[in-house]
């Protein structure tokens, strides 16, 4: 009797247990979707949808089929409208992929009518961990893919978004090195606005073991196994100093940082936020002075749907909406 009393007791705290993950993902899901009401009782304005499932899909179907495009990206048929002329670029993070990184952003930023495109860059075809190549190269590699959708869209300019190293040093090396932009004549510009979430701009200590690394001189043979853009975010590469010797912008550029608290990655998070120059301008937003409640860290700010709407309001400042707090969750491992 009391083994069986023991075990009915076990089975009633795992059911209370349980019954408490479920509500709490129900609060989370609830928040995440469009048309809810608020406590209020208004309509919140529409959010991407926040699956439990959808970054696992994702990050399972970007390694089997890590050259896919997210669903919503690259229809090179598409042709930019009045309300939204610029086409958005999507550059994806260090060691993941276009799909792996973008398949909640893409095709909800498709869905407001944007032509959206999501390069894969920095790693060879068939490989699911890209971005791990030099920052120049990958640089360059941006380039030639915003001119091929420039040239596609018949747009003059595109809005770049992108996501650890791709809002980072990666875009701003091409903004400066790479043609993005025209310091003196910043209305030729191909480049509107760089809006970064959790973004490499000065480089990261990786909670310390990226200094430890440094100090050893161990960074080749650590870059050798992982790709060089390890050693090029570095905090004190050679990368982050040519990059930030003149400033951290470039005249006729519109920059927003979306940074955590809780970034891992990235570290200290405040080396994500970038210092306006001559004739440009900044955003820095830390993620928890919007929605105090957010638990995102580095891996998961592209799947969060608070930093979504942040997305969507620097794309489109005429146009913002407030954020309408969900409590987002940390997703382990992407």
């Amino acid at each position: 009797m009391a083994d069986r009393n023991a075990s009915r007791g076990r089975s009633n705290r795992l059911r209370a247990r349980w019954a408490a993950v479920c509500a709490g993902l129900a609060l989370s899901l609830t928040a995440a979707l469009p048309g809810v009401a608020t406590a209020s009782g208004t309509p919140a304005p529409p959010r991407p949808p926040g699956r439990l499932l959808d970054v696992p899909a994702a990050f399972t179907r970007g390694f089997l089929h890590p050259d896919a495009p997210p669903a919503g990206a690259d229809d090179w048929s598409c042709r930019p409208t009045r309300e939204h002329p610029r086409p958005v670029v999507l550059v994806h993070a260090t060691w993941t992929n276009a799909y792996s990184d973008w398949s909640m952003l893409a095709p909800w930023l498709k869905e407001q009518g944007y032509c959206v495109f999501a390069p894969n860059y920095g790693g060879a075809p068939g490989s699911p961990f890209k971005a791990s190549g030099p920052i120049p190269v990958s640089a360059r590699q941006i380039a030639a893919y915003v001119d091929r959708v420039l040239k596609a869209t018949g747009a003059r300019q595109v809005d770049l978004v992108g996501h650890s190293q791709g809002g980072g040093v990666t875009p701003r090396w091409y903004l400066r090195f790479e043609g993005g932009t025209d310091a003196a004549h910043p209305k030729r510009n191909k480049v509107h606005s760089l809006i970064g979430l959790a973004p490499s701009n000065h480089g990261t200590t990786a909670l310390g073991l990226g200094t430890l690394v440094t100090k050893l001189g161990l960074n080749p043979a650590v870059s050798a196994l992982v790709g060089q853009a390890w050693s090029d975010q570095m905090v004190g590469s050679e990368v982050n100093r040519k990059l930030d010797r003149d400033g951290d912008t470039q005249p006729g550029v519109d920059y927003t940082v979306i940074a955590t608290r809780l970034d891992e990655v990235v570290t200290p998070y405040t080396n994500q936020f970038l210092t306006a120059g001559p004739r440009a301008t900044v955003h820095n937003i830390t993620i928890q002075d919007i929605c105090p409640q957010d638990l995102s860290e580095h891996l998961s700010l592209a799947y969060d749907t608070n930093a979504a709407q942040l997305v969507s309001n620097a794309l489109d400042p005429a146009h913002a909406k407030p954020v309408q707090c969900g409590l987002s969750l940390p997703v382990l491992g992407g």
